[in-house]
């Protein structure tokens, strides 16, 4: 059992960072340390907000290519997912003292709707102020990857959804934008290099965490 009152871990990055390999790695190396946690994800992780998801990553507008959701729209739709998961996954979790670890969070919405897409902060903030019930991460790995690497794993994937397909300038613009957030808060943020030996950063994070854990 950790000493904190509750232990939540995010990870962040754009597409091809590998966010979600390493959150997976992880999960399994504190379960074999014996450890109770839970792996989740954004925008999902409860069926309702799945259900959001497909709305959200399918490319309904791909044969109308001058058609799109609406910044606000699309960021709405975020939020809506983040209170079901939130209040019917992630606070609970953490209430029973689970270790959490979310494959996305609050800064994705900064970096792409905010930074990407000009929703105006203060729209984002005032809703967050509702739903986060004074959640915050106790720590947040953002996996920078070189751009070119990024599409290259991207593009081995079998199955891409609109997210995946963005240019080289917007993703460049999303991990500035990461990386700006995390510069502002270098006490909750590790900027680690994804294209680094995946065992090497393996392990960097558990080492990462163990030592979180113990203070």
């Amino acid at each position: 059992m950790y000493k904190k009152k509750y232990f939540f871990i995010v990870f962040e990055g754009i597409e091809g960072s590998g966010k979600s390999y390493q959150s997976k790695k992880l999960f399994l190396q504190l379960k074999r340390k014996g450890f109770s946690v839970l792996l989740t994800r954004e925008p999902g992780g409860t069926k309702s907000a799945e259900e959001i998801r497909k709305v959200i990553l399918k490319d309904y507008f791909y044969k109308k290519k001058k058609e799109e959701f609406n910044a606000y729209t699309d960021t709405l739709l975020y939020l809506a997912a983040r209170n079901e998961h939130l209040q019917k996954k992630i606070i609970p979790a953490l209430k029973k003292r689970k270790i959490v670890i979310c494959d996305r969070f609050i800064d994705s919405t900064i970096a792409y709707q905010v930074y990407g897409k000009k929703v105006k902060r203060s729209f984002v903030n005032s809703i967050h102020k509702h739903i986060l019930s004074g959640i915050k991460p106790n720590i947040v790995f953002l996996l920078k990857v070189d751009i070119k690497k990024s599409i290259k794993r991207i593009n081995l994937r079998g199955k891409k959804n609109r997210y995946d397909k963005f240019s080289k300038s917007f993703y460049s613009k999303a991990q500035n934008a990461f990386i700006k957030i995390a510069k502002n808060n270098k006490s909750k943020y590790k900027i680690l290099n994804s294209s680094l030996d995946t065992v090497d950063l393996e392990n960097q994070i558990l080492k990462i965490v163990l030592k979180k854990l113990d203070k």
